[in-house]
């Protein structure tokens, strides 16, 4: 009797669960049945377009938040705009139009008239030469002729560089009476065309050095480094230069190294004409300081020296060439890559794009220039009685000649691939009395220091040069630690 009772008591609360559940689904499917048709955008396929309740009771909550909208805006707008200022605060001043043009010349070309000259005036373009100026000019070529019988104004007119400029007097009926010329920084000279064809003034327009000092930081590159101090991207180039014997510029530089500088530039008549020179500068890279001092010797010889007067160039380069890696490392066995055998690579392979230019690795009088099996284009030069530079594979010479004394820096060739080469790159060996040893790893010979008369007269010019960079050094050292 009991478990019966039992049964009937789990079969009534069953039946209730049942009943709970059915109605808790009619409920749901008659709220999912009443909304999920509903949708803000009808299917126009399979429906006409019709406005339900809740369409209505939407757009028209937006109506109205539209029209408050257009109603707070204005106001707001009003009350934010400035007063306007008072009528009477203003001036009004009458100016006369400049007067036109009833000539308008080429826009290469400008009109100066002054002291009752027309002067013409045409810039160098890229490409041009003297004769492409005096042609657009309107002048025949006797009148060139005649500017370069005089032999300094024949060599000026050759090395015309863009954006210097040529003048022309023309008279009123299209005759050029007279052309003008800036023969070099401080010279400018009128050569008459007209009746006295040939006579010429010289008029000296003295020169003004400026000097200045600057500190960089290199953060990121040596260029930004030198825009925070004031220089120009060709005046970095000079401080690189300058200390390029010392600091390897291209991957030696670090973040937090530092220079200072007193450099100067050239001023004409009060215009800035161009950048001038590194006088003296310091550099400190990898926690070293190095120092770089311009002196001219009494010879006329300018080079850079430490403070203590010790030459920064050295006897040789490092490398000759701007090389993008090293392909091959000196050896005393490499596989050829070839000739397929073993045999010694008595050189360092540097890579480079055709055409970078190869540089003298030192003074030296040019005593091999030619092919040579293997090398394709070589030259060798020979420094002195112990030491001799080979550059091999090169696409073509530089303008050197067997016997010629050539300058350390001097280019003497371009990076090719002549000969037994794989690709691209220069062959540089490097000889002591004719055994070949690792350009690498060679120890070079110190350049000369200057003799006692000359160490007294390059420290009586340098101290006041030297004491400005310490003075700079020390003042960025306490602005940098407040």
């Amino acid at each position: 009797m009991t478990e019966q009772t039992a049964r009937n008591a789990n079969a009534r609360r069953n039946a209730r669960r049942l009943a709970l559940r059915r109605r808790a689904q009619r409920g749901h499917f008659r709220f999912y049945s009443h909304w999920s048709a509903w949708t803000f955008l009808q299917n126009v396929a399979t429906a006409p377009i019709s406005w339900r309740r809740e369409h209505w009771i939407l757009g028209g909550a937006a109506i109205v938040l539209c029209v408050l909208i257009g109603i707070v805006m204005p106001n707001w707008a009003s009350a934010m705009r400035q007063p306007p200022p008072d009528a009477g605060s203003r001036l009004t001043v009458n100016l006369p139009l400049p007067p036109a043009l009833e000539n308008p010349i080429d826009a290469t070309a400008s009109t100066i008239e002054a002291d009752s000259h027309n002067w013409r005036v045409f810039s160098v373009q890229s490409g041009q030469n003297a004769s492409d100026i005096f042609q657009k000019a309107g002048v025949d070529a006797t009148a060139l002729q005649t500017v370069l019988e005089n032999r300094d104004n024949a060599s000026a007119l050759r090395n015309i560089h863009p954006g210097d400029e040529f003048a022309f007097d023309t008279t009123t009926d299209g005759h050029v009476s007279a052309v003008r010329f800036d023969r070099d920084d401080h010279t400018r000279v009128t050569v008459s065309l007209g009746s006295n064809a040939g006579q010429q003034q010289i008029l000296n327009r003295p020169l003004e050095r400026r000097t200045h000092i600057g500190h960089g930081v290199i953060t990121r590159s040596l260029f930004e480094a030198g825009e925070q101090a004031g220089l120009s991207d060709a005046m970095v180039l000079k401080l690189a230069d300058a200390l390029g014997y010392d600091i390897d510029f291209l991957r030696g530089l670090r973040e937090g190294d530092s220079f200072s500088v007193v450099y100067d530039d050239m001023y004409r008549e009060g215009d800035r004409l161009r950048d001038g020179d590194i006088i003296a500068a310091t550099f400190t890279n990898q926690g070293k300081r190095y120092s770089a001092i311009r002196y001219t010797d009494s010879e006329g010889n300018t080079m850079y020296y430490s403070e203590d007067g010790r030459p920064l160039r050295k006897t040789f380069l490092l490398t000759p060439v701007a090389f993008t890696r090293i392909s091959s490392m000196f050896s005393t066995g490499r596989m050829h890559p070839i000739l397929g055998y073993m045999r010694a690579h008595q050189g360092v392979d540097y890579a480079a794009p055709i055409g970078t230019p190869v540089r003298a690795a030192g003074d030296a009088k040019v005593a091999f220039r030619g092919w040579q099996n293997g090398y394709g284009n070589v030259v060798v030069l020979q420094h002195g009685g112990h030491y001799s530079t080979l550059y091999g594979h090169m696409s073509r010479f530089g303008s050197i000649a067997v016997g010629q004394h050539v300058s350390q820096g001097q280019t003497i060739g371009f990076v090719g691939m002549t000969g037994l080469a794989t690709g691209p790159h220069l062959h540089y060996e490097f000889r002591i009395d004719g055994q070949h040893r690792d350009p690498l790893t060679v120890t070079l010979p110190k350049a000369e220091p200057l003799p006692n008369s000359e160490l007294a007269r390059f420290r009586l010019q340098s101290q006041p040069m030297i004491a400005r960079l310490h003075t700079l050094e020390s003042t960025q050292r306490l602005a940098s630690a407040k």
